[in-house]
């Protein structure tokens, strides 16, 4: 089974979905995970755009979501023939609950100076398997192949990939799946002080210098806590062909009630 299954199809590229309970989240297992959320209208906008990949994207949280059926619309907010800014909008229970802007961006050969300063993240086979569901509940989590070490206070790295598809029975390119795994950043530094509190975050921003490819996600991720009740997961995205681009996670940090 996959993460959603398509109920229609709008001419914008969206449509109404159904999430399934592999969607449950890490917070609260009855409501949704944003990651596939994420994935789902990185595919809606890729498919609105004729499969033309986007090369930043900025979500906003506006809620939680239950696992329910799921509208997505999609709309073009600065069209052009070489930049250009497209919409998506998740609606749940009558209301707005993500809203996610992508830059498109058109493609040019520059081959001959591609490069990263990014350091290389370690190989996949040395870092050791982590079932990061003993932390975490929820279907998302469960559906998850991880591998993770911590390399400090606040910092670690993993390898991780799915084990569901995205819609149900559609094909979904390389860059929503790649996406629908990018949230799960923010809760791969547990580390003893980190217990007792919450800290969700409220959007995601990804910056793409290029196409990733292949099914597994290597995440470089540093987390920084400030004295306010505020805190930063920031990471470096990685595929087998080193460094893609950047996410950054604003959290909001809090004590459980009562």
């Amino acid at each position: 089974m996959a993460y959603f299954q398509r109920l229609s199809t709008a001419p914008d590229g969206g449509g109404r979905f159904r999430a399934t309970e592999h969607t449950g989240g890490g917070w609260n297992p009855a409501e949704q995970h944003i990651a596939p959320t994420i994935g789902l209208v990185t595919h809606c906008l890729v498919t609105a755009g004729g499969g033309a990949p986007v090369q930043r994207l900025a979500v906003d949280i506006l809620g939680v979501i239950g696992i329910d059926e799921v509208e997505v619309t999609v709309a073009t907010v600065r069209p052009g023939r070489t930049i250009e800014l497209v919409e998506a909008t998740v609606t749940w229970a009558g209301r707005d609950v993500v809203r996610a802007r992508a830059w498109r961006l058109a493609g040019a050969d520059t081959a001959e100076v591609a490069s990263s300063a990014e350091p290389a993240l370690p190989a996949r086979d040395e870092l050791p398997a982590w079932d990061m569901s003993v932390g975490w509940p929820g279907g998302y989590i469960a559906s998850l192949e991880l591998r993770h070490r911590d390399v400090a206070p606040g910092r670690a790295q993993a390898w991780l990939r799915s084990r569901q598809d995205l819609v149900e029975g559609e094909e979904v390119g390389g860059l929503a799946r790649f996406l629908t795994l990018a949230d799960t950043a923010n809760g791969l530094v547990q580390g003893p002080e980190r217990r007792g509190w919450f800290y969700p975050n409220v959007d995601l921003t990804a910056h793409l210098f290029r196409e990733p490819i292949g099914p597994w996600v290597g995440m470089d991720t540093t987390v920084s806590w400030g004295p306010g009740g505020h805190g930063l997961t920031a990471t470096v995205l990685h595929d087998d062909a080193g460094p893609v681009g950047r996410v950054a996670q604003l959290c909001t940090l809090r004590r459980p009630a009562g």
